[in-house]
């Protein structure tokens, strides 16, 4: 059975080897601007308090991990004490890859490993659109277990440690995106935990070139079409086939800067009939016809 979220991840690829470790006493603040960098955070002791703009602030505690899979501006604090209004804090590295924030003479109060994630596919962007734009992961007793796991390793100067911890960060990163796919308020995660809507969102997966419908894909799911159409669109957060749609040119994007085949081969590997559909579908979609980006990206 095809497993879409593999799917995903795998196109991905993420690598969650860029980490650092910070610790934090009284008051502090750190504010950052990112260009859609994916960001992550496990927070191994203490409180933070997150606020990503334009969303409400997060109170983040021990246990919980955060994933941000294209971040841009957000700010990380102390709780208590609160720090000043406009004043921010200048990370202070104490030890190899551990950074102050604070009194570095005091006992932190908080403890996280935050880092980057990297993603190998060139087509991260429109992947990135199936993932909710902030995952927050509470009381996952799987996930508490390998954050501890991670701050276990952190603590001790094992032989690969920094291997170890790369692994580990690469499990959370897969097993926060399907902790939160109950709570995501909408995407893939969201429709893979609705029982219905997660079989059309399979079918469509496991046979990309089928000609789907709403009728078919509604039969698939066992509801009337209409039923099927408002779940599909509120759990995932678009209509079927236009996540159908979206789909395809992810696996012809990949295709491409593969080089796997020609453009007609390709435009029926993802449920084309002629390349010129497929084509200008492509454009429409991407910007560019499929001959351009191919080109383009084996240039790059």
């Amino acid at each position: 059975m095809t497993d879409p979220l593999a799917q995903v991840v795998g196109l991905l690829r993420p690598d969650l080897s860029y980490f650092k470790f910070i610790e934090g006493t009284g008051a502090w603040r750190v504010r950052r601007s990112e260009q859609g960098r994916p960001f992550f955070c496990a927070l191994l002791e203490g409180t933070v308090r997150l606020e990503v703009h334009g969303r409400e602030s997060l109170r983040v505690e021990k246990g919980d991990f955060i994933l941000i899979p294209a971040a841009y501006d957000f700010t990380s604090s102390s709780i208590d004490p609160t720090p000043a209004a406009n004043v921010d804090t200048m990370p202070v590295e104490v030890r190899p890859n551990v950074f102050r924030l604070g009194d570095p003479q005091a006992d932190p109060d908080v403890r996280m490993l935050i880092g980057y994630c990297a993603f190998g596919s060139t087509d991260a962007a429109l992947l990135v659109t199936l993932l909710p734009a902030l995952v927050h992961v509470r009381g996952e007793d799987r996930l508490t277990t390998l954050v501890q796991l991670a701050a276990e390793e952190s603590r001790a100067s094992r032989p690969a440690r920094d291997v170890v911890l790369a692994r580990l960060m690469e499990v959370l990163f897969i097993e926060a995106l399907r902790s939160a796919g109950p709570h995501a308020p909408s995407g893939l995660l969201r429709g893979l935990g609705d029982e219905r809507v997660a079989i059309a969102i399979r079918r469509m997966h496991e046979q990309p070139t089928a000609p789907w419908t709403i009728a078919s894909l509604a039969k698939e799911a066992a509801m009337s079409r209409s039923a099927f159409f408002v779940r599909f669109r509120q759990a995932v957060g678009t209509a079927p086939m236009d996540y159908l749609l979206h789909w395809r040119m992810v696996l012809a994007k990949d295709l491409l800067h593969r080089r796997e085949g020609s453009v007609a081969e390709i435009a029926r590997r993802v449920g084309y009939g002629s390349a010129s559909t497929f084509s200008v579908a492509f454009t429409r979609h991407v910007g560019l016809p499929p001959s351009i980006y191919a080109r383009d990206e084996t240039a790059g």
